[in-house]
């Protein structure tokens, strides 16, 4: 969801700033707010659980992504032996955000010899989006918070992407393209029936609870200026460009529920809030989060421009998939492969022998590499490392999540804030929906447009979570989605045209105690190459699934293969 105006009780309003031949911002916002009105209905009532009948209108179907080419690489004896040979320098297995920035990188640097092979049909990994004839939308991640103007990378990559259109010439700080920053009104909470501005509780909460979050935000601060013995941010974003100091690095031994305890922060308010945040960026409950990266979530985001605020993100109706296909325009495209699985990893005299079975001919490649990038997540790494005594061990915790994209003509409104691009409902185990079109200028009033809800499954274990969720039929998520919306908006299920689902059995990495800063330095290790011959670079070797720590994996890998030729 959105790190944007959650450290604030209301969200700061922008005033009007017209950059050279662009449309002032508050005329957006004006032009943007007419497209909403038609879409908010007055109440009806239907029961919290639509009956079989009342969605039999509803078309759609069950996506995902494809686990039973994945699931090969438990029976890779079912494959057909290699039928051709090829030789490549480097071999980049994973074309997420990870493996698409390593790509990139080695391109700029002069590698055209790299091949890119990806399981999917397409690229993105959980940064991937879809589209229908009403709109474009996002399958995972959506949005990107203003960056730190020290993360001089992502800045670049954001100038070629046309996100920063320029430099102000007295602050020296970016300028965004405005049609990139979310405009207002940008995120609401149903609490107590009332629909406030901002996600951090508000409306009804005693004074008690609300000094107890005001509280909260005064430690939020200070944790954003400190540093450590060592000159370092206390957190940062790379978080490995974090201090060392363990006064803080201390804190990942412990649960961010059990420090937050600890500290006296006791409001059930505020505590439903914080769970709301770690299940939202880590797909876990503050229980299993660290108290280090529960602090992070906060206290890393330093953004800065000419323009905009350190609480602003940036987004795109398709969600990041936009920052992948700028990834994309970066690269040669001749050099990636969708719909292979590579199920096999030998080493050799000269360096890698990789089996790639193509889904499409059904057919398998013996591919020679110099070297390998495992651009996958650590399961699918330490299976195709299988056989080298070597192999790095970790065990992260990865949370399946449901994501829904639904086409609706009507959203039944209630009292208070109108329809924000971030819509959230107090005490829910969703982390709530988004409205796809938010930033389109363009549409009429009272046109269907796209929201797109999240909900990271975390009532159960991850393994038996994931089982459960993929023994679930399209109607039976159908209904606990609708009922959940009947909740939000009572009457919603008859103004739902299209309801197509995606179940991520791996959504992201969370950030459990230990992990991050562990005495062991498992995370470290693992991020280590193997003889200069196999490298990695993926977010479980961050421990938080952004798209800033994706982006980075991929530029740390790619340095570590030019400097080892």
């Amino acid at each position: 969801m959105t790190t944007a105006n959650k450290l604030l009780l209301v969200p700061p309003l922008l005033g009007e700033r017209g950059l050279g031949g662009e449309v002032p911002r508050r005329r957006f916002l004006q032009q943007a707010a007419l497209g909403a009105v038609g879409l908010l209905l007055g109440s009806s009532g239907l029961p919290a659980c639509a009956p079989a009948a009342s969605r039999a209108h509803i078309k759609g179907s069950m996506r995902g992504a494809d686990f039973s080419l994945g699931h090969l690489l438990r029976q890779p004896g079912q494959l057909p032996a290699p039928t051709r040979t090829e030789q490549v320098g480097v071999l980049i297995i994973g074309g997420g955000v990870a493996g698409l920035s390593a790509k990139r990188w080695l391109y700029r640097h002069g590698r055209t010899d790299v091949l890119l092979l990806e399981l999917e049909q397409g690229l993105g990994g959980n940064a991937a989006g879809g589209q229908n004839p009403v709109s474009a939308y996002p399958w995972g991640a959506h949005y990107l918070p203003v960056p730190d103007a020290r993360n001089t990378e992502l800045l670049a990559f954001l100038r070629e992407a046309g996100v920063i259109t320029g430099t102000d010439e007295t602050s020296g700080l970016p300028v965004y393209n405005e049609y990139h920053l979310c405009h207002d009104p940008e995120e609401r909470l149903l609490i107590h029936g009332h629909w406030q501005q901002g996600l951090v509780p508000e409306l009804g909460v005693p004074a008690a609870d609300k000094a107890q979050i005001q509280r909260f935000f005064r430690l939020v601060e200070a944790m954003k200026q400190a540093q450590g013995a060592d000159g370092r941010d206390a957190f940062c974003i790379p978080l490995d460009r974090s201090s060392t100091d363990e006064q803080f690095r201390r804190l990942d031994q412990l649960s961010f529920a059990d420090y937050l305890a600890a500290e006296g922060y006791t409001s059930l308010y505020l505590r439903w809030y914080l769970d709301y945040c770690c299940q939202d960026d880590y797909g876990a409950p503050a229980a299993r989060v660290s108290a280090w990266a529960g602090l992070h979530y906060f206290a890393a985001r330093k953004g800065r421009a000419h323009n905009a605020e350190a609480a602003d993100v940036l987004t795109w109706p398709e969600g990041n998939a936009f920052l992948v296909q700028q990834l994309q325009r970066g690269v040669d495209r001749g050099g990636i492969r969708a719909a292979t699985l590579v199920y096999e990893l030998r080493e050799t005299a000269a360096g890698v022998e990789a089996l790639a079975y193509d889904a499409v001919t059904r057919q398998t490649t013996r591919i020679l590499a110099r070297q390998v990038l495992l651009a996958t997540p650590h399961f699918v790494a330490r299976r195709l490392l299988a056989g080298w005594a070597d192999a790095p061990a970790l065990q992260p915790y990865h949370a399946p999540w449901l994501i829904a994209n639904l086409t609706v003509d009507g959203l039944p409104q209630g009292p208070g804030q109108p329809l924000c691009w971030d819509n959230v409902r107090y005490g829910s185990r969703a982390v709530g929906y988004i409205d796809a079109n938010h930033q389109d200028l363009g549409r009429d009033v009272g046109q269907p447009r796209v929201i797109t809800f999240y909900w990271p499954l975390t009532e159960a274990e991850p393994d038996a979570a994931r089982r459960q969720a993929y023994q679930t039929s399209y109607d039976q998520w159908l209904q606990r989605l609708l009922a959940e919306l009947e909740t939000t908006h009572p009457g919603v299920t008859r103004h739902v045209q299209q309801a197509e689902l995606w179940v991520w059995g791996h959504g992201m990495v969370a950030p459990t105690p230990g992990y991050l800063w562990g005495p062991d330095e498992a995370r470290q290790r693992a991020a280590q190459p193997l003889r200069n011959r196999v490298f990695f670079a993926h977010t479980d070797l961050s421990g938080v699934s952004i798209f800033e720590e994706a982006f980075y994996q991929g530029i740390r890998a790619a340095t570590e293969i030019l400097a080892a030729v």
